[in-house]
C-alpha cells in the first residue's frame, strides 16, 4: 500500500535523479564558486527587500522577498545528507545566512523610532506569535516543496512553495524585534522561522527516503537514519512546546476579550446612545473602548460583571471615545 501511494505521488517516469538533486542542493558541488555567489548575492537583496516591506507594513514587497530568497536550497540540502547519511556544508549555508538575515534586520531597526509600537505593524504582529497551525502549514509546505524538487513535472509550482514556508520575513522581524530590544517578539519570530526549518528538513527526508536515496552505511550507519530522526524529534519538541503554549493563550485571550464585551455590553445597556466599540488587550491588560454620549455608568458594576468571566487579577481600563481612560482596576479586587 505504502510502494503503491508514493508511486502515485512520485511516478517513475517524473523522478529526478540523485544527481540532479545533489547538484542543485549541494552548493559546495560543481560550479561552486558560481552557485555560492549567487546563493549570498540573492539572500542579501531578499533580506533587504524583506526588511523594507515590513517596516512600510507592504506586502507585496514581502512576497516579492519570499520569491527570491534562496534559504529554502541549503535547508533541503540537510534533509538530503541526512538521508545520505553524510556530511555536507548545507548547515554551515543555513547558520551563516541566517546569521546575515538577522544582521540586515537589526541594521534595519535604526530607522524605527524608539516610541513606535512594533505590534502597529501587521508584517511584524502576523510573525511574533505563531501557534500549532503555523507548524501544520509549514509541514505540508515542506511536503509541497520536498514533491516539487523530486519531480520533473511540478517545478513550476517552487515559487509558491517559497511564499508559503516564509523563511527570510521571520528572521528580519527577528532582528528588528531584537534591535527595538523587544525580545519577547523577537524569540516569537524566531519560534516561527525555526518551526518552518524544522518542517522543511522533517519533509524533505522523509520524501527523499521514500525515493530510495538513503543508502546503506558501515556497521555503524544503519543508527545514522534512527539518530537523525531522534534528534529531529527532540528539536520539533522544543519548538512544539511554546507553539502549543501559545495557541492556548490565545484561545483563551479571545474567549477573555468574548466575554469582557458580552459584560460590558450589559454594563452599558441602561445608558442611551453608549455603545462598546472593542475588546483588546495588550501587556496583560485589557481594554475596553466605548462610545457614550453622557455620563459612564459605576465602574465597579462593570468588575462586578466580569467575576467569573475572566481571572482574578487582570487589569481592565475603560477608554473613552472623548478622550477619557479610566483605570477600573483588577478583577476580583
Amino acid at each position: 500500500m505504502t510502494g503503491r501511494v508514493r508511486d502515485r505521488i512520485l511516478p517513475d517516469h517524473q523522478r529526478r535523479s540523485l544527481e540532479d538533486l545533489q547538484q542543485d542542493l549541494d552548493l559546495s558541488s560543481g560550479d561552486h564558486r558560481a552557485k555560492q555567489s549567487a546563493f549570498w548575492t540573492m539572500l542579501t537583496l531578499s533580506s533587504v527587500i524583506a526588511a523594507c516591506g515590513i517596516l512600510t507594513d507592504s506586502t507585496a514587497t514581502v512576497i516579492g522577498a519570499m520569491i527570491i530568497a534562496p534559504l529554502s536550497t541549503p535547508i533541503m540540502g540537510i534533509a538530503l545528507g541526512a538521508v545520505q547519511r553524510r556530511r555536507s556544508t548545507a548547515a554551515a549555508f543555513v547558520a551563516l545566512g541566517g546569521l546575515l538575515v538577522l544582521v540586515i534586520g537589526a541594521v534595519a531597526s535604526l530607522v524605527v523610532p524608539g516610541s513606535y509600537d512594533l505590534l502597529t505593524d501587521s508584517q511584524i504582529s502576523s510573525r511574533t506569535s505563531p501557534g500549532l497551525l503555523d507548524l501544520v502549514g509549514a509541514l505540508a509546505t515542506g511536503f509541497a516543496g520536498a514533491v516539487a524538487l523530486s519531480r520533473k513535472d511540478v517545478a513550476a509550482v517552487l515559487p509558491g512553495v517559497a511564499i508559503a514556508i516564509s523563511l527570510v520575513p521571520p528572521l528580519v522581524v527577528t532582528g528588528v524585534c531584537a534591535g527595538q530590544q523587544a525580545w519577547w517578539l523577537a524569540l516569537g519570530a524566531l519560534v516561527l522561522f525555526l518551526s518552518n526549518l524544522l518542517s522543511m528538513v522533517f519533509a524533505g527526508m522523509v520524501v527523499f527516503a521514500a525515493l530510495g536515496f538513503s543508502r546503506d552505511g558501515g556497521p555503524g550507519g544503519r543508527r545514522a537514519p534512527r539518530r537523525a530522526y531522534v534528534m529531529l524529534g527532540l528539536l520539533f519538541a522544543a519548538v512544539v512546546l511554546p507553539l502549543a503554549a501559545n495557541t492556548v493563550a490565545t484561545v483563551l485571550l479571545d474567549a477573555w476579550t468574548a466575554r469582557t464585551r458580552s459584560a460590558a455590553q450589559k454594563w452599558l445597556s441602561d445608558s442611551p446612545g453608549a455603545a462598546v466599540t472593542s475588546v483588546d488587550a495588550q501587556s496583560r491588560t485589557l481594554y475596553v473602548h466605548v462610545r457614550s454620549p453622557g455620563a459612564l455608568p459605576p465602574i465597579a458594576d462593570l468588575l462586578d460583571d466580569l467575576e467569573g468571566q475572566v481571572p482574578d487579577g487582570v487589569p481592565i481600563v475603560v477608554d473613552a471615545t472623548r478622550g477619557q481612560q479610566i483605570i477600573a482596576g483588577k478583577v476580583g479586587d
